[in-house]
Formats: structure tokens, C-alpha cells, sequence
């Protein structure tokens, strides 16, 4: 059986893997972003369209924020049900929200390789992040239903 240091040196050396590669499979998203007090301002404007991408089990938890249009992002026709959303303009500005900002960026990403031209990313969602408290921290509203 190996000793406590070789194990140690492995699961040190694959934690260090893990986190080098980790930008490379998940690029940080180079666009636009918001924090959650201007999305918020803005999608009351109608100047964008606030999109909730987390789990309908994470919505029932914490509540969407007012104005946020619920997409799971799991859903096999997401990108299709955005270009709904957004009335087959993709030039429209969309901002994204999960719950710590992961989500949002990898999709992000995504839609922007799928023709989006104003896809902005939320950082901090719902809960904070290094990027701000999130949207619940800082008292913004809620919809529960």
C-alpha cells in the first residue's frame, strides 16, 4: 500500500492538474458583464432581457429575481427556446444569471458561438461570488412562483 506522502504528492498533483486545466476546458467570458443591482435596473428598463439559467430545484430554493426570465439551462432546446425569448433577434441584449456566475459564463460562451452579439454576463448571480454579493445579498427583489 502506498505511504501518506505518495498519496498527499498525488491528490496534490491532481488538484494542481485540475485547476490549470480548468480555464481551458471553461474560458473565462471576454464580453459584457453586469452586477446584479444594474441588471436588475436595467431589465426593469426593458433594456435587456434577464435570463435565470439555474435548475427549476435552485429556483423553488432562493426565489428568481423580479424580472428574470426562467431558462434551465439543461434543457435540450435552451438555445432554441433563447432565440424565442428574444424574437429571433440575436442582436438583443441578453444578461445571464446562475447562481455564483460559473454557469453564466460557460453559457455565455456558448451562445455567443451560436450567433448572440449582446450575450452579458451577471457575475456575482444570485448567491456572490469574487465578483459581488449576489443578487439576494444585496436585497434586490424576488419572485417566488
Amino acid at each position: 500500500m502506498p505511504s501518506r506522502r505518495v498519496l498527499l504528492m498525488l491528490g496534490t498533483g491532481a488538484v494542481a492538474a485540475t485547476a490549470i486545466g480548468y480555464p481551458l476546458v471553461y474560458p473565462a467570458f471576454g464580453g459584457q458583464a453586469l452586477d446584479a443591482p444594474t441588471a436588475f435596473q436595467r431589465a426593469e428598463a426593458g433594456e435587456i432581457i434577464l435570463v435565470d439559467i439555474r435548475r427549476p430545484d435552485e429556483w423553488q430554493a432562493t426565489g428568481t429575481g423580479r424580472g428574470a426570465h426562467r431558462v434551465d439551462l439543461r434543457r435540450p432546446d435552451f438555445i432554441e427556446t433563447l432565440i424565442k425569448l428574444v424574437d429571433g433577434d440575436l442582436n438583443r441584449p441578453v444578461a445571464l444569471i446562475c447562481a455564483r456566475g460559473v454557469r453564466s459564463a460557460r453559457i455565455a460562451n456558448l451562445l455567443t458561438e451560436n450567433g448572440f452579439t449582446m450575450i452579458i454576463d451577471v457575475p456575482e448571480g444570485m448567491l456572490g461570488s469574487s465578483a459581488g454579493p449576489g443578487w439576494i445579498a444585496r436585497g434586490l427583489p424576488l419572485v417566488n412562483s
